[in-house]
């Protein structure tokens, strides 16, 4: 039997970091974000050999090791070990041999989500193949824990309920790690007039992170005024877009995305830096009325507000730099998974 997995990567439109402690402990996070038609996979085939292999081709982890309860975590294909030892651990299941393999449509670092998201995408594949009994709010806690404590990955809990719920979502962080997904249902057209105006392009540089967060971090446990005060006025703008989204207000849409990139610079050193101030350059020469970078920031995607109109400009100017335009969809869907059975005759698909 093979079993399958997809969980779609997102855009953070708004509130990005609020969702990331001691934050949204202390002040409580806000965060809009849709996810796209970019996924991350997993794909589990049942074997006899006695083995566990790995194929992580998004973490460039090869590996094979002796079925056993737990898999040494050595920095390569963690996310697929540490999945694996915490359902082991959690639902104390028959041991078996297999092979997992893994890939993402978007690089690593890219400020789409793809770590979270692949964490979603395994534990999902587990979950088909094992039977076990989570739904998409257990699927996205026990991810951001596995991340978060298990391994002890810096980051926010955005990305894993983003990946699990699909769509658009407004999302609140509470103490406590209480987490509440509010779904939006937005009118097609508005969908429609989003994807005509957004630009997203990815400047050729992937980063970690981990660094940029754990400044974050620091300068809200040490009470740093500016970044505390900019936190603020990004979670406030998590409230304004969702208004604007729902409404169809594109010109409050553009405002909103360019103040919180203006906010969140100041949230950290790193955030910015020449390649990311360049590509801005460019597209607003070109037309760009706002942009923002996707995830934490120091590289990755940026997101581009255009009128549609401008857009075949904007994109012709930044294919001139070192980076590259991404064409995407928004996309309903969260995290699901399918089974194969196979016969002497014919795959048999049970979704």
């Amino acid at each position: 039997m093979i079993i399958r997995s997809k969980a779609p990567l997102r855009l953070g439109l708004a509130g990005g970091g609020s969702d990331v402690s001691p934050y949204s402990d202390i002040y409580g996070g806000l965060v809009l974000n849709a996810t796209i038609n970019l996924y991350a996979y997993t794909t589990i085939e049942e074997t006899d050999d006695g083995m566990i292999t790995i194929q992580g081709h998004d973490s460039d982890c090869f590996e094979s090791y002796p079925v056993a309860k737990e898999i040494p975590t050595n920095g390569k294909g963690d996310l697929i070990k540490g999945t694996y030892n915490r359902v082991v651990r959690d639902f104390d299941i028959p041991l078996k041999s297999f092979k997992i393999t893994t890939y993402n449509d978007a690089p690593a670092g890219s400020g789409l989500g793809t770590s979270s998201t692949m964490v979603v995408s395994i534990l999902k594949a587990f979950v088909e193949w094992l039977g076990l009994p989570l739904g998409d709010y257990e699927i996205a806690r026990l991810a951001y824990e596995i991340e978060r404590k298990d391994l002890g990955l810096s980051g926010g809990k955005q990305d894993q309920y983003a990946a699990a719920f699909g769509g658009f979502n407004y999302m609140e962080f509470l103490p406590n790690d209480v987490v509440i997904v509010n779904p939006l249902k937005i009118k097609r057209w508005i969908v429609d007039e989003l994807e005509a105006s957004m630009v997203l392009y990815f400047t050729g540089r992937s980063r970690s992170s981990a660094q940029i967060i754990d400044e974050q971090k620091k300068n809200t446990e040490s009470g740093n005024s500016k970044s505390v005060e900019a936190m603020h006025r990004i979670k406030q703008g998590s409230v304004d877009m969702k208004l604007a989204v729902l409404k169809g207000d594109m010109q409050s849409f553009s405002k909103v995305l360019g103040q919180n990139w203006e906010d969140k610079k100041k949230m950290a050193n790193a955030i910015t830096n020449p390649v990311i101030e360049e590509a801005f350059e460019v597209a607003t020469a070109a037309g760009a009325k706002a942009g923002k970078v996707s995830g934490a920031g120091g590289g990755g995607f940026i997101m581009f507000f255009v009128e549609p109109t401008r857009k075949k400009e904007v994109v012709d100017a930044l294919r001139k730099l070192d980076g590259f335009t991404m064409p995407f969809n928004f996309t309903d869907g969260g995290a699901h998974g399918w089974k194969i059975y196979e016969t002497d005759n014919v795959n048999s698909l049970k979704y």
